[in-house]
């Protein structure tokens, strides 16, 4: 999904220059012409990010930076007439994410709108990880490492490492298993195929280093380590 971001700018120019070259990047946008628009779209909807002007005519970009850190910590990058030093220690004291000088080159903007979203985009990784000794897990990105290496699990594959991470250190059998892997888009996975699923999902692990995660208990299951 397109990342949502709130545009509050009150120059017509700027902001039909900004609503073009960040739709065209992809992104959905929506715009605002004074803080009171701002507020009400804020109290509407999420976003992904802030892209303020300083001075607006019934306020600040600031007191919407201050408005949107009382609900969520969504990023905020500044759009400002001046370079002066004390309103650029302002506006990221606040909890702004950065700043850009009018007038600007739009390549730069958008690369400093990409730079924030990597950055926030890392830090919700990072607060939403699964560890399990060297094995972690990205739920937000469906994504599996073990220490740096990346390991690429196909989504029946996905889905049943994410049900062993659920039970970690528990007993799980052939039949709760089914349960969690089964292709809500109508696939069918079968007992058969589970053999090979595990057997596939064990040797990826231990390639990238994680030998031994999943254990077999005969007659009972299947369980994957904490350590």
């Amino acid at each position: 999904m397109a990342e949502q971001i709130l545009l509050l700018e009150d120059d017509k120019t700027i902001m039909q220059g900004l609503l073009y070259a960040l739709t065209s990047e992809g992104y959905q946008v929506v715009a605002a012409d004074c803080c009171a628009a701002a507020r009400e779209l804020l109290d509407g909807r999420q976003f992904d990010l802030l892209l303020l002007d300083v001075m607006l005519p019934d306020g600040s970009g600031y007191d919407i930076c201050r408005a949107a850190r009382k609900k969520s910590d969504v990023p905020v990058v500044f759009l400002t007439a001046s370079d002066d030093e004390l309103s650029v220690v302002m506006g990221l004291d606040m909890g702004g994410d950065d700043y850009i000088t009018k007038p600007f080159r739009l390549r730069e903007l958008l690369s400093r709108i990409r730079s924030v979203l990597r950055r926030t985009q890392r830090a919700q990784d990072e607060q939403e990880v699964l560890r399990f000794g060297r094995l972690c897990i990205y739920p937000r990105r469906a994504a599996v490492q073990v220490g740096a290496q990346e390991v690429a699990l196909t989504a029946v594959e996905y889905r049943l490492l994410l049900t062993f991470a659920a039970h970690p250190g528990q007993v799980l059998t052939r039949n709760q298993l089914l349960e969690g892997i089964w292709d809500i888009d109508g696939d069918f996975v079968g007992d058969n195929t589970l053999t090979v699923y595990i057997k596939r999902l064990r040797e990826k692990l231990a390639e990238a280093g994680d030998a031994a995660r999943i254990t077999t208990l005969r007659g009972l299951g299947y369980r994957m380590e904490e350590r």
